[in-house]
């Protein structure tokens, strides 16, 4: 199949506890979207067997034959050997998935060619193209949530370095004595911002009895404290609150800064589910950048939310594989079994 005749692509988003498909046309539009739980438990044979029914369902329910889609991009949670298509190191999935050809078996089992792309890479992508990134040639992603990962773009083009880990933008250092990270290291801006790390400080202010609403609105279950719970409090003009995105919106704001005077991008995008906050992320973030930034013209950096909210991972996966089907030597699909077989 040429490339000039598929006209949709499928965009997959692994997740721990769900993964989603998404078939979209040539310009980007989602036709038909699927959701079902990851149920990562079971081990990958299955997840990967429950990952090849999605897609066929997405498919199915659209009315399409499987002539009309040019092949299947998957954004996964880990490492991965782009050119084999096998997964590496899922830190957050059970047993971690070490060289597993999920790949190869998707595009046996449902017949197209399929292509891997770490999923922040993938929400990159997804905004880059269809998203706040679109009319931009250089840009920076920000994906703040359970961690903070990122992306970045340099002339139109997705930058992925050694084996696509470009872009772990959350794991630079903000303060070499700083707390300790998931990742072994100290002080990284994920150690200071990240959802976890937000709520940390919500659990802190209640713990030290200072005048707070975020102790009120979760009935003091500290377990129940979130990022959501103190966008909450402050929105109702709780101080504490305020301060603690200030907080973080600053440590961010320090790695934004070293990413503008590094890359000089016209754009830095955040996302995540962090985000969801806005303005009382966005405000610290860009006065702390402005502040810190001396040898780029800070003027021409557009600091904005992102667009494509839960759809950027999926969209930037289909991106990514209508991206590898038009290079020249991009893989023929294998022979397609017969759909629900």
């Amino acid at each position: 199949m040429s490339e000039k005749s598929a006209l949709h692509y499928i965009g997959v988003d692994l997740g721990g506890t769900n993964m989603t498909a998404a078939l979209l046309d040539e310009g980007g539009h989602i036709v038909e979207k699927a959701t079902v739980p990851t149920l990562a438990h079971e081990g990958h044979d299955a997840v990967i067997d429950r990952m090849a029914r999605l897609i066929q369902q997405v498919i199915e329910s659209a009315g399409i034959g499987l002539t009309q889609v040019g092949g299947i991009g998957i954004g996964v949670p880990g490492m991965l050997d782009m050119e084999k298509g096998l997964t590496l190191f899922l830190p957050n999935l059970p047993g971690t998935w070490p060289r597993v050809p999920l790949a190869p078996r998707i595009e046996v089992a449902v017949g197209l060619p399929t292509f891997l792309l770490n999923d922040v890479r993938s929400i990159t992508l997804g905004e880059k193209t269809y998203g706040a990134g679109r009319e931009v040639d250089s840009m920076v992603c920000l994906a703040i949530g359970t961690g903070i990962g990122g992306g970045v773009v340099v002339d139109g083009k997705l930058l992925l370095g050694l084996d696509g880990t470009a872009g772990e933008v959350g794991h630079q250092i903000i303060d070499p004595y700083g707390p300790r990270c998931g990742c072994g290291n100290r002080g990284c801006m994920e150690a200071f911002a990240s959802g976890p790390a937000i709520a940390s400080m919500g659990v802190r202010a209640v713990k030290q009895g200072l005048t707070t609403r975020i102790g009120d609105l979760c009935g003091y279950d500290l377990n129940a404290i979130t990022p959501k719970l103190i966008y909450q409090a402050a929105s109702e003009g709780d101080a504490v609150a305020q301060e603690i995105y200030e907080m973080a919106g600053f440590y961010i704001g320090i790695g934004v800064a070293n990413l503008i005077t590094i890359l000089s991008p016209q754009m830095v995008v955040i996302g995540g589910g962090v985000a969801q906050a806005g303005e009382l992320l966005l405000a610290p973030i860009r006065q702390t950048a402005r502040q810190r930034v001396h040898v780029t013209p800070f003027e021409k950096v557009q600091i904005v939310r992102a667009e494509l909210g839960t759809d950027a991972g999926m969209m930037g996966a289909a991106a990514w594989a209508q991206q590898q089907l038009a290079l020249p030597s991009s893989p023929r699909p294998p022979s397609p079994p017969t759909l629900g077989g």
